[in-house]
C-alpha cells in the first residue's frame, strides 16, 4: 500500500503564510427595527449605506418592541447587536439593564437636538404621534384636536388606538380639557393615570381596531377600516402616497423620537458602537428624510443642502409644526411606564 505524499517543512511554512494573508471574513451585524415602511426607510438611508461604508456584513430582523429584547436578555440568549426604540421605552429597558451604555466619545452627537441623546440609546428621527382621519369620511377638514377625536357626536365614525400605552394617555388628558403644558404633571399625580384610563374607556365602545404596530396602522387608513385614528406622521405619509385617503394635523401631536441602542451582551458590541457613530452622521439622517417623513435630531443635516426648504416644512421637528405640539417627558416613562401599562392592559381586557 503506497505511503501518502505528506507536504514538506517549508511548503507547510509557505501555506500557513499564506493563510495569514487571506483577507478575514466580513464581521456581521444584527440590527432589529419594527418592519413595514419604516425599516425600508432605515435600510435604504442608513443600514446598508453604513455597513458598506464600514465593510461589515449586515444582518435585518423585525420584532415588536422593547418586550422582545428583555425576553432574550433574561434568557442569555441575545442575537442582536442594535436595536431600534422609542425613547420612552428605551429610557425604561436602560433603567431596567437591558441596553447597554453608549460611548459618546465614539458617537458624536454635538450638533443633535437637546434631549436626543440619552445614556443608552441614540436619537436617530423625530416623529409624531398624531391625529389622522379618512378624508373619505370627512373630507380635509377633518378632527382637529383630541377633543374631536373623543366626539363621537360631531364625529360619528369607528375610531382605531394604540394597544401599547406609549402616547395613549396625554391624548385622553387633552380630550378631558388638561392643558398641554399640564399633563405630565396630572399624570405624576395620585389618581392622573386613573383619570386619563377612565377616559380612554369611554371611548372604548367605538374603537374597532387596537392597532399594534405602524406598519398595522397604515395598512388600516389604507383599506378605509376605520374612520379616525392616533398613529406615527411618517407611516401616514407613506400611506397617502400609495393612495391612503388619509390626513393629519400636528395639532395636539405628541412630538418624539425614534433611537438605536446596543442590546446587553450584544455579541459585536465595539462595532456596534461604530456603526451607531457613523449612521448619527448628519449626510444619514437627510437622507432618511427621503423615505418618509421624521425629522433629522443631527441638526446638522438642515444645513447640508440636502433637505429642500419647502419639504423641510413638512417634518415634525420644523419650530412651526413643533410648537403645535406636546414634547415626550421621558422622565415620565422611567418612572411610570410600568404602572401605567399594567392599568391599560387592564382596561383593555375588562
Amino acid at each position: 500500500m503506497p505511503q501518502p505524499i505528506l507536504p514538506s517543512r517549508s511548503t507547510l511554512v509557505l501555506l500557513l503564510s499564506l493563510a495569514g494573508a487571506m483577507p478575514a471574513f466580513a464581521q456581521e451585524l444584527t440590527v432589529v427595527s419594527f418592519g413595514g415602511s419604516y425599516q425600508e426607510a432605515q435600510s435604504k438611508a442608513l443600514f446598508v449605506p453604513a455597513a458598506k461604508k464600514l465593510g461589515i456584513k449586515l444582518k435585518e430582523e423585525t420584532y415588536s418592541g422593547i418586550a422582545d429584547l428583555r425576553l432574550k436578555v433574561k434568557a442569555g440568549a441575545v442575537t442582536w447587536d442594535i436595536v431600534a426604540s422609542g425613547s420612552g421605552s428605551a429610557a425604561r429597558a436602560g433603567a431596567e439593564g437591558i441596553l447597554e451604555k453608549l460611548d459618546y466619545t465614539i458617537i458624536d452627537t454635538s450638533n443633535f437636538i437637546p434631549g436626543t441623546a440619552q445614556e443608552h440609546c441614540v436619537g436617530g428621527d423625530v416623529f409624531s404621534t398624531v391625529l389622522a382621519w379618512n378624508t373619505k369620511t370627512y373630507g380635509q377638514n377633518g378632527p382637529q384636536s383630541w377633543a374631536d377625536f373623543w366626539d363621537v357626536k360631531k364625529f360619528p365614525g369607528k375610531r382605531s388606538y394604540r394597544k401599547g400605552v406609549a402616547g395613549s394617555l396625554e391624548p385622553a388628558l387633552m380630550a378631558d380639557g388638561v392643558p398641554p403644558e399640564k399633563v405630565y404633571e396630572v399624570l405624576s399625580q395620585p389618581g392622573g393615570i386613573d383619570r386619563a384610563i377612565k377616559k380612554i374607556r369611554e371611548l372604548k365602545p367605538h374603537v374597532a381596531v387596537w392597532w399594534a404596530s405602524g406598519a398595522q396602522h397604515a395598512q388600516l387608513m389604507k383599506d378605509g377600516e376605520v374612520d379616525m385614528i392616533t398613529g406615527w406622521n411618517g407611516r401616514f405619509d407613506v400611506a397617502a402616497k400609495d393612495g391612503a385617503k388619509v390626513a393629519y394635523t400636528f395639532n395636539q401631536g405628541l412630538l418624539d423620537y425614534d433611537c438605536y441602542g446596543i442590546a446587553k451582551g450584544a455579541p459585536n458590541k465595539d462595532l456596534a458602537m461604530k456603526f451607531l457613530a457613523e449612521i448619527s452622521k448628519p449626510e444619514y439622517q437627510a437622507e432618511f428624510t427621503k423615505y418618509i417623513t421624521y425629522g433629522p435630531t443631527n441638526k446638522k443635516a438642515y444645513d447640508l443642502g440636502l433637505i429642500e426648504a419647502a419639504y423641510a416644512k413638512t417634518l415634525p421637528s420644523h419650530p412651526d409644526n413643533a410648537a403645535k405640539q406636546l414634547p415626550i417627558d421621558l422622565a415620565w416613562y422611567t418612572k411610570f411606564e410600568a404602572q401605567a401599562s399594567a392599568a391599560y392592559q387592564n382596561m383593555l381586557t375588562e
